[in-house]
């Protein structure tokens, strides 16, 4: 049995898997979640707490936007048999140049009482995408709007630090993601039109893909 830990986004509940299915005479799948970081964690310490959830040893590790981040992190600490990340970056230098201006000029401590109060602005965040019809949408998907919880997770996104990718992993991205666009992407399995929520919406893409992926030996794509 191979068992599949699936991490979401920033502000994300697992629901955004809802739609992900796998053969189940070979694959488990076990949905983490967000929990409230202590006060001044760094992602490596919360990344370590994380791995506390995991309960078997070998497994796929798939994250999804911050959790891609996050997921890198917990693989420090545990060994993986595949690292995959969805809609997400493999280093600083990926990230788009407003969130290293962000990190710059520390414009980070402003947003996160803005991603609170407002649905629409978090969604754009955490979705990179606002769409009115789509609010209860958003608001099923994202339920993690703790302040602290916010306050943190942006900062450690902007400011991550990783200067290299790691070996083997696998980044499957989407050539219209607003979060993070496709143009500062390097090694990616580019998935056309896929938006940053692709794991909602492409979901059949990841259910015809992801088993190929897994269980065999990952070329890198340039």
């Amino acid at each position: 049995m191979t068992h599949v830990y699936l991490m979401p986004g920033m502000a994300a509940n697992p629901s955004i898997f809802e739609n992900i299915k796998l053969p189940e005479d070979s694959y488990q799948i076990h949905l983490l979640e967000w929990f409230i970081p202590e006060v001044n964690e760094s992602l490596q310490d919360y990344a370590l707490r994380m791995t506390t959830h995991i309960n078997h040893d070998n497994i796929v590790l798939l994250g999804v936007s911050f959790g891609g981040i996050l997921v890198q992190e917990m693989a420090k600490h545990i060994e993986v048999a595949k690292l995959v990340i969805v809609s997400s970056v493999k280093t600083k230098h990926e990230l788009p140049r407003r969130m290293k201006l962000s990190r710059k000029l520390k414009l980070y401590n402003l947003l996160p009482t803005r991603l609170v109060e407002d649905i629409d602005t978090l969604a754009k965040y955490a979705f990179g995408e606002t769409i009115k019809n789509r609010v209860a949408l958003y608001k099923k998907y994202l339920s993690m709007n703790d302040r602290r919880y916010l306050s943190w997770a942006v900062k450690e996104m902007v400011c991550w630090d990783q200067e290299t990718a790691p070996t083997g992993i696998i980044h499957i991205h989407g050539s219209a993601d607003k979060v993070f666009p496709l143009k500062y992407i390097n090694n990616c399995i580019n998935i056309e039109g896929g938006t940053h929520i692709m794991v909602i919406t492409r979901a059949k893409w990841f259910n015809k893909n992801l088993i190929e992926l897994i269980e065999n030996d990952y070329i890198d794509l340039k």
